[in-house]
């Protein structure tokens, strides 16, 4: 099925396409299916070591660029290898990291990319957030000071064991610690908001209090990017699990919300839901054009097409529904049974008194 870019979107709508045959090929792809942007990882993402990119590959990527009509500099989002942890509180990793995020925003400066989504990481089991969370930001500035003026967009996560970025406010203090804040902003994932207990589903009142909480504590200067994914986890599951658009507990309605939302103009939005080949990123892309150009919710064809995208979904929904609540039933046990604990031993102390 053939996709075409739109000559009438206010939006970038995109996907992270596959570099597959070299790093040039991304641009193609990202053509192929209608992209107005698009994300790519700049190497393997399942190693630590890759070639360096060749001259040759660089100038095919370029010329793609001017062919197919993407500004490096505003319109393509590479993603940050996964393997890149600077809250590590085990040094040697963390500096073995901090080696791969340099050689990624140098293969950035190399094909004269302007941005670079890093997840902030984690300091995993044990660690002290608010030390490692300073440790992130003195290894930021370190590669800020390495690199010419590649923006580093640091994303909002949905986790356990001492994720940071699960809050606002973890990013807010990142970016407070940043000396040159024009090489920092903000990439807000959709189903990571929602899988983190912000809800931008409810109503457009909550989905626009959303926006109103990230200005007041983040400020929308910062926002550079977003990705655009559904939920198969509930609200506040802390489950990142991405999911097809409308499939999810997130819907259809609050994307159509998003594709009207002159805040969001300009920016690469990027879809990374599931899909085992790119067309489906395509037929996706289309979706959102299209939910620009309904503006009433009782709209009939948008009632039906969300009904029916709802019913793909609802045993993956169900599943995850069970699961949640089983892990809250847990959650609620452990806690009776650690106050009933707390109660007992206080009780003995005041005996012995």
């Amino acid at each position: 099925m053939p996709f075409v870019k739109s000559v009438t979107t206010k939006y970038k709508f995109g996907a992270h396409v596959s570099t597959v045959g070299g790093i040039s090929n991304s641009v193609i792809n990202a053509h192929k299916i209608g992209c107005q942007s698009f994300a790519m990882f700049l190497k393997s993402p399942r190693k630590w070591d890759s070639p360096p990119l060749t001259t040759e590959e660089i100038e095919k990527f370029k010329l793609n660029c001017e062919k197919y009509k993407y500004d490096p500099l505003k319109d393509i989002l590479p993603h940050g290898h996964y393997f890149i942890n600077l809250c590590n509180p085990d040094e040697s990793k963390a500096i073995k990291a901090y080696s791969q995020l340099i050689d990624e925003l140098k293969r950035c400066e190399q094909l004269g990319i302007g941005h670079y989504n890093l997840h902030p990481g984690s300091a995993l089991k044990g660690g002290d957030v608010k030390v490692q969370l300073k440790q992130l930001a003195k290894y930021l500035n370190r590669a800020i000071g390495e690199t010419e003026s590649v923006v580093i967009v640091l994303e909002n996560m949905a986790g356990k064991d001492n994720l940071i970025g699960n809050r606002l406010e973890d990013l807010r203090e990142v970016i407070d610690l940043i000396d040159n804040k024009t090489r920092v902003g903000v990439c807000i994932d959709t189903c990571h908001t929602f899988a983190s207990g912000y809800d931008i589903q409810s109503s457009i009142e909550n989905f626009n209090k959303f926006w109103e909480q990230f200005n007041e504590i983040i400020g929308f200067n910062y926002l550079k990017s977003m990705h655009i994914n559904d939920s198969k986890a509930p609200l506040g599951s802390n489950q990142d699990l991405h999911e097809k658009l409308g499939h999810g507990f997130i819907g259809l309605e609050p994307f159509r919300w998003l594709a009207h939302d002159m805040r969001l103009e300009g920016i690469p939005l990027i879809l990374e839901t599931p899909h085992e080949v790119d067309d489906g990123y395509g037929e996706e892309i289309e979706l959102l054009q299209w939910l620009e150009t309904i503006d009433d919710s009782d709209n009939k064809e948008l009632i039906t097409r969300s009904n029916d995208l709802q019913k793909l979904g609802a045993k993956t929904r169900k599943e995850q529904q069970a699961k949640f609540e089983k892990k809250q039933s847990q959650n609620k046990k452990r806690k009776i049974g650690g106050d009933v604990i707390s109660q007992l031993t206080k009780k003995k102390r005041v005996k012995k008194e």
